[in-house]
């Protein structure tokens, strides 16, 4: 009757010393008449770690969380800040304020993540998240987001993890919610691994955007599927270099539809192209029926 009152009260405090309490039992409990005893206290025990597992949720997976923000835009932090809290992500994630790079935007910002990526090797995390301030998020699933986490729990190797970019290629993997990904662009959240965090982290800039540094990585890219992390349509804050193409982007619908959309096909690139090959000879054949 003790025992289970001891773990019952371990448990409502948010510890769970269980091995160290299962080595304590006495010896007389191993054998005999007492076995059904060791049997009922391994159930759980397997009770009690299965209860952690669903507290747990894919976020706590991360070492650190960052959001680069610039220190003028303390709206982007609220707007952020309300999109994280509804994410399972407060009280997780530490905005790094930086300032506004007096002659090159591009430097800047690439400053900016790997000044992000050095807090967390400093820190001594093993996986570590970045965010960019105009992030919104659609398609969150909590369950299938701890899916992905396990995929690259037993998938060491990994590199980095995309929660949101435009990609070139995409095949499946034996995890239905993460797939192999050539990267395009875009950087507004993804994950790294420490081992490739270390490679890039402390490169002094070199002229090479951030949206398009991760170009080179041939393996060990992965992004979760669908994913869920999308840039808002905010005017920029790259002074007028990228108007065009974000009146381009709002023609188009928006960065949202567009990263949908560029999901969509590269997924089902084969099939999309096929349907089009059967529609323009459709159309042939009916011309020159006539």
């Amino acid at each position: 009757m003790m025992e289970r009152y001891v773990v019952r009260a371990f448990f409502h405090a948010g510890y769970f010393p269980i091995d160290n309490y299962m080595h304590s039992i006495s010896s007389q409990f191993l054998t005999g008449h007492n076995a059904h005893i060791i049997g009922g206290r391994k159930r759980k025990r397997r009770l009690i770690e299965d209860t952690v597992k669903k507290e747990m949720n894919g976020w706590d997976f991360f070492d650190r969380i960052y959001c680069i923000s610039l220190e003028e835009r303390e709206d982007r932090r609220q707007a952020a800040a309300t999109s994280f809290s509804k994410m399972g992500l407060t009280g997780k994630v530490e905005f790094v304020i930086v300032k506004r790079h007096p002659s090159n935007i591009e430097q800047g910002m690439y400053e900016s993540h790997m000044t992000c990526l050095r807090k967390g090797l400093a820190a001594g995390a093993e996986r570590i998240v970045v965010f960019e301030d105009d992030v919104v998020f659609d398609r969150f699933d909590a369950e299938r987001f701890k899916q992905c986490t396990q995929f690259l729990m037993e998938h060491p190797a990994w590199k980095m993890l995309l929660l949101g970019a435009l990609i070139r290629s995409s095949r499946k993997t034996t995890n239905p919610f993460i797939q192999k990904v050539g990267y395009q662009s875009l950087a507004h959240a993804y994950a790294l691994n420490r081992h490739y965090a270390e490679t890039i982290a402390y490169k002094p800039w070199q002229g090479i955007v951030i949206d398009t540094l991760f170009r080179p990585l041939t393996d060990h890219l992965y992004a979760v599927y669908p994913m869920f992390a999308f840039q808002k349509d905010f005017a920029s804050d790259n002074d007028n270099k990228y108007q065009g193409l974000e009146r381009f982007r709002r023609l188009c619908g928006g960065l949202e539809r567009i990263q949908k959309a560029n999901e969509f096909y590269q997924r089902h690139k084969l099939g999309v192209i096929t349907a089009h090959v059967m529609i323009l000879l459709s159309l042939l054949i009916g011309l020159l029926s006539r």
